[in-house]
């Protein structure tokens, strides 16, 4: 079955649920794995929840109770909710399957979407996901930085126990911009069961993102997050940026090619 289906679940006032469109996932990978369907991106907003990947530690998680989805993908806990656009491609890929080809491909898209609205980013060496670049530790701390926000002997980097959680906005994940530090404008977070992907990424277009510090996003604590709008200085929606996001999953996606990855032999 060919080509790429998209299908917009809801946005807005009509931000789905996360139950709902994890079980609507479910459905079309079911759907997918006997060739039912094609290759869909589902794509919405959620209203505000936190969910959290397999390899999440317990004090990555609120402080103060709030409620988290466990779920099945890969990585650890992040948030979703309104201005935040969410994608979940569910895609037969060839065996052996290869998920971190799968992932640079979702990166690939989102990195040439920001690109077009003229924001530079890129990917980070072990860390999934999209990253606008900060600047190198020896120059932040050379100088103040804006709003006043400054970091000598940054004790996250050295105090295993330090907890950003309880520390005042100077170690805000919010805040990473102003302090000029790496920060995460797209997280990636899969599954592959049966040779389809599940679960995918989430674009920081314009939200509050001050919920990403209640808890320690993606497990990273040295680093933050990032939004279109903020960095941009201007107003960004959803509806601007939703066809951009979709051109470029289908250019790079449909045409890839996602050969199975090579299975060195070993020699006697």
């Amino acid at each position: 079955m060919s080509g790429l289906r998209f299908v917009r679940m809801g946005f807005g006032a009509d931000a789905v649920e996360y139950q709902e469109a994890w079980d609507e996932q479910r459905r079309v990978h079911a759907a997918r794995f006997t060739d039912e369907a094609p290759d869909t991106v589902l794509l919405l907003e959620h209203p505000p929840v936190y969910t959290a990947g397999r390899r999440t530690a317990d004090n990555e998680r609120p402080l103060d109770g709030t409620p988290v989805v466990d779920v099945d993908r890969g990585g650890k806990i992040t948030w979703h909710g309104p201005g935040q656009l969410v994608g979940y491609p569910i895609q037969k890929l060839p065996r052996p399957v290869d998920v971190v080809a799968h992932v640079r491909r979702l990166e690939e898209a989102l990195i040439l979407t920001c690109a077009e609205f003229g924001l530079e980013t890129t990917r980070v060496e072990g860390r999934s996901g999209v990253w606008v670049l900060g600047e190198p530790r020896q120059a932040t701390a050379r100088r103040p930085l804006l709003g006043g926000l400054s970091l000598d002997l940054d004790p996250r980097l050295r105090d295993d126990e330090f907890d950003p959680r309880l520390n005042g906005p100077e170690y805000a994940p919010s805040n990473a911009g102003q302090r000029r530090e790496d920060r995460k404008i797209a997280a990636i977070g899969i599954r592959v069961a049966k040779g389809v992907t599940m679960h995918g990424f989430a674009l920081n277009v314009n939200p509050d993102n001050k919920w990403f510090d209640r808890i320690i996003p993606c497990g990273i604590r040295d680093a933050g997050v990032a939004s279109l709008a903020n960095e941009l200085g201007r107003d960004v929606t959803i509806e601007e940026v939703l066809p951009v996001v979709e051109r470029h999953l289908k250019d790079v996606l449909e045409n890839a090619e996602p050969k199975p990855r090579e299975i060195e032999k070993a020699t006697a």
